[in-house]
């Protein structure tokens, strides 16, 4: 019993250590060292007592981000205390990313850093990158535990069995012929202000730069009735804003058979009391049909921010990339989305020094990008996936052009968010307050666009018309 308290009371230290740390940087001089020491004094207390071992999750993506909120659940439910700082875990469950080669490198290096911050924790392997390369997992001693996409749903038993035998174990399911979606159940746990809700899960495009088709299977769409009841549970606990999400939503319903898509599921979402907004995750650009936004138009809820993931401004270049749309076609959509919501912000996706992209193609992207005026871009380089027909493509593009290429996108970014942001000063904005920041309670428009207001008031979670007064940095200042 002694060496268990000697234990726990040395990582409550580490933690609050770095609590304070951050409560300096929040409050400055208001945050006096008595304070710490009043919380360790509770801290002690309270967690001597635990017989479970602590948890640390991490993630990418907003699908992985529900996962992780839907896996810390089952963990609290069976005795678990979660924690977010990976200082202070003896079990890791890393839910890792594999969308580029940098999501890969980061998975990895957390898998390692994990077990040297605490030698004797269990480490577990689980996401899209376990999903695809359990061959390069296999190389890492450190890990115990290599659990694929499906294998989630079931992650406290796993975890539960290797406390009992130590036995190290690599479970991954084939989803490529997968047909049903596999429900986490009623998900409610959330750190944030907004809820992420997982409508469907898979994708049949197969573009040539993507390895996710791979790690995820086919599309596979939630029932509607299970997402209603979600939505509406988390409702009622208070939460305003839900994210609609999925690995390719545009797609939600294709595997029904009775015609009930996406649009109709919005429909019933709109309809659910205490919920303010409804915010939906990146969308496939031929999604945009007069059909589509005109129904979604008369949906008051639903927030004037869209993420439409164009990939290139050049017609060459995104067939190569097997995108099924081409730039005309992209900003007939666009001009649809303008027409019905007035002041929506669009924002995408853009990949620069894809195999074969000359220095005029890549001028038709920048030309393009630019008349076309989103809010904001998302530029990256492209990244070779192994196992996808544009890693094998010839003329692949160095990296210190990959490089000079995306500055000059991202430069083009900020000046457009910027110019975007402008056109609000003197306005009144309704925000949805979600943190604070030393002075300033941070939050989102409808359109995503952040403003922070410095206030003494207690804002998280509340909206409230703010007056803009500035900008800066990229976001709105307001009082």
């Amino acid at each position: 019993m002694e060496k268990e308290k000697k234990k726990v009371v040395s990582i409550i230290t580490l933690r609050l250590e770095i609590y304070s740390i951050n409560m300096k940087k929040q409050y400055g001089k208001k945050w006096k060292s008595k304070n710490r020491w009043k919380v360790v004094i509770v801290w002690k207390i309270k967690k001597i007592k635990r017989k479970k071992p602590l948890l640390y999750l991490h993630y990418g993506c907003k699908v992985n981000q529900y996962e992780t909120n839907a896996m810390a659940q089952k963990f609290i439910e069976n005795g678990y205390d979660v924690v977010e700082t990976e200082e202070m875990a003896d079990v890791y469950i890393i839910n890792t990313c594999t969308v580029t080669n940098m999501a890969d490198r980061k998975s990895r290096q957390m898998l390692r850093r994990v077990k040297q911050i605490n030698p004797n924790s269990i480490v577990v392997a689980t996401g899209c990158y376990a999903q695809v390369a359990k061959d390069e997992l296999q190389k890492i001693e450190n890990i115990d535990l290599v659990l694929g996409i499906n294998e989630k749903n079931d992650i406290v038993d796993y975890v539960n069995k290797f406390l009992s035998n130590k036995t190290k174990k690599m479970e991954i399911s084939d989803v490529l012929h997968q047909v049903e979606f596999l429900d986490f159940g009623t998900v409610t746990h959330t750190e944030k202000t907004r809820m992420v809700i997982k409508i469907q899960d898979g994708c049949d495009r197969f573009c040539s730069y993507c390895i996710i088709p791979y790690a995820r299977g086919r599309v596979r769409s939630r029932m509607p009735e299970n997402i209603i009841e979600e939505i509406s549970h988390v409702a009622k606990e208070g939460i305003k804003e839900v994210v609609i999400t999925g690995i390719h939503i545009a797609s939600y319903g294709k595997d029904f058979k009775n015609n009930y898509k996406l649009i109709d599921l919005l429909e019933e979402v709109n309809k659910i009391d205490g919920i303010k907004r409804i915010r939906l995750g990146s969308l496939e650009p031929t999604l945009i049909t007069e059909e589509f936004v005109n129904r979604l138009s008369k949906l008051d809820k639903v927030c004037d921010h869209f993420h439409l993931s164009l990939q290139s401004g050049c017609n060459q270049t995104l067939e190569r990339m097997n995108r099924k749309y081409s730039v005309e076609e992209f900003e007939k959509e666009v001009e649809l989305l303008r027409k019905y919501y007035p002041n929506v912000a669009l924002t995408t996706d853009i990949i620069v020094g894809f195999p074969d992209e000359t220095e005029e193609e890549f001028t038709q992207t920048y030309e393009y990008l630019n008349k076309i005026d989103f809010y904001k871009m998302h530029i990256f380089k492209y990244s070779p996936r192994k196992g996808t027909k544009a890693a094998i493509m010839k003329n692949q593009i160095p990296g210190n052009i990959k490089e000079e290429r995306s500055r000059k996108l991202i430069e083009l970014s900020d000046k457009k968010q910027k110019e975007h942001n402008e056109k609000y000063i003197g306005k009144n904005l309704e925000v949805l307050f979600e943190e604070k920041e030393g002075e300033y309670y941070k939050g989102h428009t409808t359109n995503y666009i952040v403003v922070k207001k410095k206030t003494d008031e207690q804002l998280e979670n509340v909206i409230k018309s703010v007056h803009i007064i500035d900008e800066n940095n990229l976001e709105l200042i307001g009082e």
